[in-house]
């Protein structure tokens, strides 16, 4: 049983990504909070509820997102993921402009994956960010993936895209990410996990402020899922997201 750790956890980091202190070097941030409902998973307990905190920011010399999962089985116990990215801007470190054609910026980029069952994995490598009409981000990252319990390392692309849309004048946004790695070791196998989101602006529909509130289906794909093969997950997600920052 862990459930202190959820509630302590979450507020250390919206401390720490609130405080006052980063005032003089992030020039923009944002964060959610998102409350999911899934079931049929196949691995674990097969119905789960989740709180996810997102955070993005970019500051003087790049970006850094971060998300942490917290979730409760049906059974009562919890467990907490989070994922910690910093990435460094060629553009901003050199002062040399990189951008050409669709290509907006390139970063060295790194990542951490750490759980409350102790796994840690490192990745580090590169990344571009694209400007192309509709989207206000699209990313592409290419990794080597270095989990130190499993001998050896990998490959991993991680893709994440947000896109604003508008039909019969009630706003949407579809988003998400795709992690694609390779095998690693003897145990981890080649896996894809996708992860789309569709949510409606329900704030506005409300008549209150646009871009606060969401409300949709996040959809889970993930082939050979934490790279145990043949274990196949495809699962839809109640999600409901509120931007508070």
């Amino acid at each position: 049983m862990r459930r202190p750790v959820l509630p302590v956890f979450f507020l250390m980091i919206s401390f720490a990504i609130s405080s006052p202190l980063h005032a003089d070097v992030i020039d923009y941030h944002t964060t959610n909070i998102q409350l999911l409902k899934g079931w049929d998973y196949k691995l674990g307990e097969e119905n789960r509820t989740l709180i996810t905190l997102e955070h993005f920011n970019r500051w003087t010399y790049g970006d850094f997102f971060m998300f942490i999962d917290g979730t409760r089985y049906e059974g009562g116990n919890t467990a907490v993921y989070g994922e910690f990215s910093p990435r460094f801007s060629l553009s901003k470190i050199s002062g040399h402009d990189f951008s050409v054609g669709a290509v907006q910026d390139v970063f060295i980029s790194t990542m951490l994956e750490h759980g409350t069952e102790g796994r840690k994995t490192y990745l580090y490598g590169a990344a571009v960010n694209f400007d192309l009409p509709g989207f206000q981000v699209l990313t592409a990252n290419l990794y080597r993936r270095d989990n130190p319990d499993i001998s050896g390392a990998t490959w991993q692309t991680t893709l994440a895209w947000k896109r604003p849309l508008t039909i019969s004048d009630t706003q949407f946004l579809f988003e998400g990410f795709a992690d694609f790695a390779g095998n690693e070791g003897s145990t981890y196998k080649t896996n894809q996990l996708i992860v789309p989101r569709f949510l409606i602006d329900v704030g506005m529909l409300a008549d209150r402020k646009k871009g606060n509130v969401y409300a949709g289906i996040e959809w889970q794909y993930w082939h050979n899922k934490a790279g145990i093969s043949g274990t196949t997950e495809s699962v839809p997600q109640l999600q409901l997201k509120w931007v508070f920052d």
